[in-house]
């Protein structure tokens, strides 16, 4: 009996993606669907990276087709993941080489923003997507000795621009690799400012699907001014349970909001420790204090991270958790959020300046 493509794309209007909850071929997902006699040959395209994820999808398309229609015959379903370019703040535009920039921030120290930012990075680069993580914080970087690269130099090929380290497959770039450790940073704003931007739009950022930027804690004038400046697809928000540095996170939150970039969710760190000994699980700082503040505001819960031991070992060391120890459950936590936030960005509108003509005034 033969198939008829209208048949298939309405059977496939009942298979929804897990990570989205949308109908996975929805819009122009359906990228190819060839249809001969009894047999069906589909190709799908998703926003976000999801190298661990290909197989189950394409196993739910399976099984949903021919659910719905058992006389298929040969069925060949393909699924691949594209990133592309979203909308940022209104008059900046995108980054060379970059197709979307990601703030981690925080309304202060202290809540473990540095290793999250690290450890979410290497989750999207596991999920099979081109990373480089942007150590934003002038006066405390800690990205290069998070990521082992604390004793390296970035070379310079032309004399004006910087390549980005390497580390764990990611491109990094930091102010750490250009003065020396015990060097402190006795710069006031505007000086910390510009230098961060140098590092940015000087640095040759290589086809990046996300640039994660370590944002430094606060919401001071060198928070503002970054963000009023670069092109950010979204900011995310860390902090602890703890009442006092929620406190400071709504206060992060607001800024972003102010200026006009969107929160892609929260994330609640140090939210649980169980005891190693005796395996008694306890709320140290609180608790539900992340979901508190989304429900408040309507934003997403990207998900909490436990405070553990071994998260700040590994980071010490310079392998952090999803790349020491990628098996594991704590590994396991961080690409779940990691996934979420690449599923939040992939459902914002896409950045479609580079299809509007330029258009030039002459003398005739």
């Amino acid at each position: 009996m033969s198939i008829t493509a209208e048949q298939v794309t309405e059977a496939l209007k009942a298979v929804k993606d897990p990570n989205t909850a949308r109908e996975i071929a929805a819009g122009r997902a359906l990228r190819k669907l060839d249809v001969a006699g009894s047999d069906v040959s589909l190709e799908i395209e998703i926003g976000y990276p999801a190298k661990t994820q290909i197989e189950r999808l394409r196993q739910l398309v399976e099984d949903g087709l021919r659910g719905a229609l058992p006389d298929i015959g040969r069925l060949d379903v393909s699924i691949r993941s594209h990133v592309v370019a979203h909308a940022v703040q209104h008059g900046v535009k995108l980054l060379p080489g970059v197709k979307n920039i990601i703030a981690v921030a925080s309304g202060k120290g202290g809540v473990g923003k540095s290793t999250t930012a690290a450890n979410l990075a290497l989750a999207l680069v596991a999920e099979g997507a081109r990373v480089g993580v942007l150590d934003a914080d002038i006066y405390g970087p800690s990205q290069p000795q998070m990521l082992g690269v604390g004793e390296q130099r970035p070379e310079t090929l032309d004399g004006k621009t910087m390549e980005p380290l390497t580390a764990h497959g990611m491109q990094v770039m930091s102010i750490g690799f250009l003065i020396d450790i015990e060097t402190p940073m006795v710069w006031r704003g505007p000086m910390a400012t510009q230098a961060l931007k140098q590092m940015l739009t000087e640095t040759n950022w290589k086809e990046l699907d996300y640039l994660i930027v370590d944002m430094p804690p606060g919401t001071g004038d060198i928070q503002l001014t970054l963000s009023q400046s670069v092109p950010v697809t979204g900011a995310v928000i860390v902090t602890t349970p703890q009442d006092i540095a929620l406190l400071d996170a709504r206060k992060g939150l607001k800024m972003f909001e102010k200026v006009g970039i969107p929160i892609l969710g929260v994330v609640e760190n140090m939210s649980i420790h169980v005891c190693s000994n005796c395996g008694h699980a306890e709320h140290v700082f609180g608790q539900g204090g992340g979901q508190r503040i989304c429900d408040d505001y309507g934003i997403p819960f990207l998900g909490d991270l436990p405070l553990d031991l071994g998260i700040r070992e590994r980071a010490d060391a310079g392998a952090p958790t999803v790349a020491s120890d990628p098996d594991g459950k704590v590994a396991e936590a961080y690409r779940d959020i990691a996934r979420r936030l690449a599923v939040a960005v992939a459902l914002k509108a896409r950045d479609m300046s580079s299809r509007f003509p330029s258009i030039v005034v002459q003398n005739t």
